[in-house]
């Protein structure tokens, strides 16, 4: 099997579980880049890394990296992926994949063009709980899946500088927190939804703190999302069926859910996964799409959040920079 060569961008909290996750696949990674150089040296000697670019932009043109795996904010992301995808380098990218629909419609058709893989680093997608959920679904015990209810939520301080409420840094709840939303009711949805209403807070900073949204689809399957910023709640998802209903927290890396059946009352623990582990499940199936052995990226659920969320901030006028500079 062809060892396939990573690239990380960026030394942040993603960064380094991704080195953890790939040391627990017997891997390593190939190079580091940075802004801050000296970031990226230290980074290098804590993981053994062999190769530190002095400009973290020659990992694009390095011809012995084969995957680059972004983590930097998802406001830099469109740039990165570009030079990577130009220089015919597969990337693997943080979520939110993008600003929005049209910069994520640009990415793919420079990958087509170069036959690159492009994926989102969604955990939900990668989990084996998931997967093995969607399984029992398939089986028909539980009947066809009606509804489906989300949290999700943290009390962040009032700190207008950092992140989550930074509009120079593409802060807000839709990005960084809906986004996993919107992918757990993808993963479970027959089809996109189509028909969505929506309210919204926002931040003193002008960024969504607060978002609810009831989305349909053709299949007349309906959920909710609540999300928030700035008040604490369980991440927690539910999947009602017609014969009973699965209860997942602390999603998106859960590693067990509750299936309580409907005519009985009895429940059930299904387990999968660990989720110290989420990073090292999304690395192995990125390398399976690599090798042409089976894509479980699931690019295809990615652009249809995407879709949904750059509609969300259409409809509430919540802008970047980057896109306000693009007008």
């Amino acid at each position: 099997m062809k060892n396939i060569n990573w690239a990380v961008l960026g030394t942040g909290v993603i960064a380094n579980e991704m080195a953890v996750a790939l040391r627990k696949n017997g891997k390593s990674i190939y190079a580091v880049g940075n802004r801050t150089h000296e970031k990226a040296v230290a980074f290098a000697e804590k993981y053994g890394i062999g190769k530190v670019y002095d400009d973290f932009n020659d990992m694009f043109t390095d011809p012995n990296v084969d995957v680059v795996y972004i983590t930097t904010p998802h406001n830099t992301h469109i740039e990165f992926m570009k030079k990577a995808i130009a220089n015919g380098k597969h990337i693997l990218v943080e979520k939110s994949v993008t600003l929005n629909s049209s910069e994520l419609d640009e990415a793919l058709t420079l990958a087509e063009e170069k036959g690159v893989i492009v994926a989102e680093a969604m955990t939900i997608y990668h989990m084996p709980i998931y997967k093995k959920l969607n399984e029992i679904l398939a089986s028909g015990k539980l009947g066809r899946v009606n509804l489906i209810t989300t949290n999700f939520g943290s009390f962040k301080d009032y700190n207008m500088k950092n992140r989550f409420f930074n509009r120079s840094l593409a802060g807000g709840a839709m990005l960084d927190i809906g986004v996993y939303s919107l992918s757990f009711i993808r993963w479970f949805f027959a089809s996109k939804p189509n028909s969505v209403l929506s309210q919204m807070k926002k931040a003193p900073t002008g960024v969504d703190e607060q978002a609810s949204m009831l989305l349909t689809n053709k299949d007349g399957q309906m959920a909710t999302v609540m999300l928030s910023l700035h008040s604490k709640q369980p991440k927690r998802g539910m999947v009602s069926c017609e014969k009973g209903y699965i209860e997942i927290m602390e999603y998106p890396r859960a590693w067990e859910a509750t299936i309580t059946y409907a005519e009985s009352g009895e429940t059930e623990t299904v387990s999968a996964g660990k989720h110290e582990d989420a990073l090292a499940y999304e690395l192995e199936d990125m390398e399976k799409a690599i090798l042409g052995e089976v894509n479980d990226m699931h690019l295809d659920y990615t652009k249809d959040v995407m879709d949904i969320m750059t509609d969300f901030r259409r409809n509430f006028d919540l802008t970047y920079p980057e896109e306000e500079n693009k007008q």
